[in-house]
């Protein structure tokens, strides 16, 4: 597994870098075979310390933990923690399931735009309907199912998650309702 570990104006030394390596790669070894890479990023929020955690696994799903504390070692082990908790469940649902991926996700590419929000906002109705595009950027898509693709969104604590369905082929969604529950888009091809 790749590690890159950084701190943001924060001088991350070597016994730290070695703590996290080994103690990120014991936990997720315990729960995901075949980890790729993983990011762990240390900042400084007034006195707290925060650690932000994200492992990309092989089968194309990626999870993600944050910590905070007064110590730099806390705060990683408050994000080991939540990210142990997580691993923990994703294998669960996968021997809940009786299935286990063999083949790593097919992702394929897709276009993401961030459009510039109107300054009027008093105003009913624009005079144009053209948005300012103000960012491009190219974004992968999955193919999963939808329970994999609910796991994801749940993994990446994402209020959505678009995804190629495995069964039908055509672009799903699945996000999360204001009630707390988890809706799901298929469109009728």
């Amino acid at each position: 597994m790749r590690y890159q570990i950084s701190g943001k104006q924060i001088d991350i030394g070597e016994a730290l870098q070695t703590h996290v390596q080994d103690e990120l790669g014991a936990t997720v070894e315990k729960y995901a075979g075949r980890p790729t890479e993983a990011s762990v990023v240390f900042s400084k929020s007034g006195s707290e310390l925060n650690c932000e955690a994200i492992v990309h696994l092989s089968t194309g799903l990626t999870c993600q933990a944050k910590g905070s504390a007064h110590e730099i070692y806390a705060a990683f082990d408050s994000a080991l923690e939540k990210m142990d908790k997580q691993l923990r469940r994703y294998k669960r649902r996968l021997k809940d399931h009786h299935k286990e991926r063999s083949q790593p996700v097919e992702l394929s590419g897709g276009a993401s735009y961030i459009l510039a929000a109107s300054e009027d906002s008093d105003e009913a109705e624009p005079d144009s309907v053209n948005a300012m595009i103000i960012a491009e950027t190219e974004t992968r898509i999955p193919a999963l199912s939808v329970g994999e693709a609910v796991m994801q969104m749940e993994l990446a604590h994402s209020p959505v998650q678009v995804f190629r369905n495995e069964k039908s082929g055509g672009i799903n969604v699945v996000y999360r309702r204001d009630d707390g529950n988890i809706g799901w888009i298929d469109p009728a091809t």
